[in-house]
């Protein structure tokens, strides 16, 4: 998450170089970055989690209830964040949001490097 947050950073660095009216590079991109950095750790932390209890459980069907829940709050969670994002004017909206997208494209960069 770090280098992703940080390559993030410098990509809009290099693109307020070119573009600067358009794309911003100030504290705001940072704790944007930051910021949605630790809620996509959060919510893998949270994943987790649920995947130990999940295991530990029972039945079948309690497990199944127990992370299609998990899944919910997580995701409900993402969402609020995504609002805040672009609503609290301390967070740059693009920069808070891209963070939640950087694990799924490592693990998919991963797959295809595996083959």
């Amino acid at each position: 998450m770090a280098v992703g947050v940080a390559l993030m950073c410098a990509g809009f660095f290099l693109l307020h170089l070119v573009v600067p009216d358009i794309v911003p590079f100030d504290y705001t991109v940072i704790l944007g970055g930051l910021a949605g950095g630790f809620i996509s750790v959060l919510n893998f932390f949270l994943m987790g989690l649920t995947v130990q209890k999940v295991a530990a459980a029972p039945d079948e069907s309690s497990a199944r209830n127990r992370m299609r829940a998990s899944y919910t709050q997580r995701m409900l969670m993402q969402l609020l964040w995504v609002v805040l994002a672009i609503v609290i004017p301390c967070f740059q909206f693009a920069a808070g949001i891209i963070p939640l997208f950087i694990p799924s494209f490592g693990i998919k960069l991963l797959g295809i490097a595996n083959r």
